[in-house]
């Protein structure tokens, strides 16, 4: 398995476009499987469509179901931090990804993105690991 951390600034973005990464990442490597993993408690990775809206769609959901209040128990950090520990139970911390001849095999209008609600913490890991097929 070959593998290596992306070092990740969200500073005050939610989504970061992490596609051109795993291009550069899978290029040369043949067929397998790209596997992200974030290991944070308060980010996940999520396949797609940035850039038509659907990026800022997200982040109006987010701030609905994941309101940024004092309801939530886990209360250190920023106001509302408690809901950045439950994103991870709806945006998974990994997904995997098809490589065909050393190329990303996602549909034409995905991308696959960092979701990261917790502005307390703008560093972010990603590992990045490719398994060959």
């Amino acid at each position: 398995m070959q593998s290596e951390v992306l070092d990740v600034r969200t500073g005050d973005r939610r989504v970061t476009d992490l596609t051109p990464d795993l291009a550069r990442f899978v290029t040369g490597k043949g067929d397998g499987l790209v596997h992200v993993f974030v290991p944070h408690a308060t980010a996940g990775v999520a396949i797609f469509e940035l850039g038509a809206g659907s990026d800022h769609d997200l982040d109006e959901v987010l701030d609905r179901l994941f309101p940024r209040d004092d309801r939530w128990l886990h209360a250190h950090g920023s106001h509302g931090h408690g809901a950045d520990h439950v994103v991870p139970a709806f945006i998974s911390p990994s997904i995997s990804v098809p490589v065909l001849d050393g190329r990303l095999a996602l549909g034409t209008w995905q991308s696959v993105a960092l979701v990261d609600t917790n502005h307390d913490n703008p560093h972010r890991e990603v590992r990045l690991s490719f398994l060959t097929g």
